[in-house]
């Protein structure tokens, strides 16, 4: 079954930057932006691209992941001649092999996936990224370039660029040098991690990779340096619309705080849905004393008190007296009568009890920093979470 071009969604990261938060979960499975997980994004803009057939690389703790991608059908990826489908490390017998040990090994571990289709490219992403893509039109200026590889990029100034990955192109506009973190930058043409390859170069650098015991198994490490210095044509294709790697605790706060603005990323636009697979509730319920401002509330939740600048997952109870502000709610959390929860993130299932106190504002200093509980951890009446702190589920607070 020949397709143009199918995708291969890497979702198997641990996210231990994320800490508490990934601790029982792989990070793509993360709830982000009140109804969604962090992988709805990727799938949906796969579903708007026309790209009907994903595969999903899964590896750490992928039971939740696995449950909630289901047979795709929220995304319109349940076509009977393509689909999404999960594609766990395996083995064969009498063969020898391990976890995928690199984002490049991943994919060479499913060439026989890829190989089903036949694809004339192949679409490599990320499943932490939040963002919104038509991939078509990346996939249209590759042909048109007759590229090798063509990689996303985004402008970022000079200083970002110190911490990033960086394309380097030519007088012909092709890329000439790619530098990992560079001390002195020569280009502000940052990889957003999002790739597509001419499949017969892709396969052939995968096998030649695998094949060499000093690589790292890695598209940035490895892959794309020995494409350059093979004399391939590698084209940057230049993306200015919202893009956020929300691979820390502070980009995923900053990024659920985007989600408050319509101007950075419209999740209203018809033309371009963000679907997700979401749980059967009543509507929201707000009390007599209720006070919301500028939130975003999602359904099954019960706001008695005060929440702004907040966004809330489902079914989520705010108790009366209780202040939610500048905070990320993930599903079923409670905050009960009297508790404050400011600049923080709270777990699913957490519990803060009467009279707590979750996180604290900004206060200039530079240890400041998003207050992290849960998930399915409880705070005792009159504790005091820090600003920064790290609450993992079974330790007492």
């Amino acid at each position: 079954m020949k397709k143009s071009c199918i995708a291969m969604l890497l979702a198997g990261g641990q996210g231990s930057r994320l800490y508490a938060l990934t601790q029982n979960m792989a990070k793509p499975s993360v709830p982000f932006g009140g109804k969604y997980r962090i992988i709805d994004f990727p799938l949906s803009n796969c579903a708007n691209s026309g790209i009907d057939t994903v595969g999903v690389l899964t590896q750490y703790r992928p039971l939740q992941l696995n449950s909630y991608i289901g047979n795709g059908q929220p995304w319109d990826l349940d076509s009977s001649d393509g689909g999404v489908y999960i594609l766990p490390p395996y083995l064969g017998a009498g063969e020898k092999g391990s976890w995928f040990t690199g984002t490049a090994n991943a994919i060479y571990q499913n060439l026989g996936f890829i190989e089903n289709y036949d694809p004339e490219n192949v679409l490599i992403l990320s499943g932490d990224h939040i963002y919104k893509m038509d991939y078509a039109k990346m996939l249209k200026e590759h042909l048109e370039k007759d590229a090798a590889l063509t990689i996303a990029v985004q402008q970022v100034s000079m200083e970002e660029a110190t911490r990033m990955g960086i394309l380097n192109p030519g007088p012909d506009g092709y890329v000439e040098q790619f530098e990992e973190k560079p001390k002195h930058p020569k280009s502000d043409l940052a990889s957003m991690g999002i790739y597509i390859f001419n499949w017969p170069k892709l396969r052939q650098a995968l096998i030649d990779d695998e094949n060499d015991p000093n690589s790292s198994k890695d598209f940035g490490k490895n892959i794309i340096p020995k494409m350059l210095a093979a004399g391939e044509k590698i084209w940057p294709y230049r993306f200015d619309g919202y893009w956020r790697d929300v691979g820390t605790i502070t980009s995923l706060w900053d990024a659920n705080m985007d989600m408050l603005s319509t101007t950075l990323i419209n999740l209203y636009d018809p033309d371009w849905p963000i679907a997700a697979r979401s749980p059967v509730c009543p509507p929201h319920y707000s009390g007599e004393h209720a006070q919301i401002n500028h939130s975003i509330i999602t359904e099954g939740c019960e706001i008695y008190g005060h929440v702004e600048n907040s966004v809330l997952s489902p079914e989520v109870v705010v108790e009366e007296g209780a202040k939610v502000l500048y905070s990320v709610l993930m599903p079923g959390a409670v905050v009960k009568k009297g508790a404050v929860v400011e600049y923080a993130i709270v777990g699913e299932n957490t519990v803060i009890e009467t009279g707590a106190h979750v996180g604290a504002a900004p206060d200039g200093t530079e240890g400041w920093g998003v207050a992290t509980c849960g998930p399915d951890i409880t705070i005792r009446s009159g504790a005091v979470v820090p600003a920064a702190a790290m609450i993992y589920t079974g330790e007492e607070v």
